[in-house]
């Protein structure tokens, strides 16, 4: 893994998270407690801020990155940012997943319970509503999720990230 400092920012990474090999975290980046950040991950706060809340899983490929003097990068707790997803200078709430392939842009806010689908794009400035599902190119909300069916979902994946990453902690 390539930790590094830039700019006399070093990342914060608690020891019960899990970061992989070949994964990249530089400049001001701070996790929660059981994050995990996986095979060919970027995660560059080298221009502005990144902040995760506890549980989140950054998948294989996923870049995350920030805008210059514009808009840091918060997520919050429960969020899994799937294969190849990019999250650039956003805020997204608590229990969501950014689906595989999906990019979130600048200044967009992705709020709680929500789903990006795998391929979307979020374009700049988009406010995703607590409880949808978004895609497409340029992404559009699509449905409304049933709460009752949905509950406990994006937390069941979380959890699963956390169990993942011990496979991976008791292997070394």
């Amino acid at each position: 893994m390539l930790i590094k400092t830039v700019n006399g920012k070093t990342p914060s990474i608690p020891e019960d998270c899990y970061v992989a090999e070949n994964a990249t975290i530089i400049g001001d980046v701070s996790f929660g407690e059981n994050c995990s950040v996986w095979f060919n991950a970027v995660i560059r706060g080298d221009v502005n801020f990144i902040k995760f809340g506890n549980k989140v899983n950054i998948q294989d490929g996923a870049v995350i990155h920030c805008t210059y003097q514009k808009h840091a990068t918060v997520v919050g707790n429960n969020v899994s940012i799937g294969h190849n997803a990019i999250v650039h200078g956003c805020t997204i709430h608590d229990n969501v997943l950014i689906g595989m392939g999906a990019i979130v842009m600048d200044n967009c806010v992705v709020e709680s319970n929500s789903i990006v689908a795998a391929g979307a794009v979020i374009t700049q400035n988009t406010v995703v509503g607590a409880g949808t599902i978004w895609a497409g190119v340029p992404a559009k909300k699509v449905k409304d999720i049933d709460q009752s069916d949905f509950a406990g979902e994006i937390e069941r994946i979380s959890n699963n990230y956390v169990m993942y990453s011990g496979w991976l902690k008791e292997d070394k």
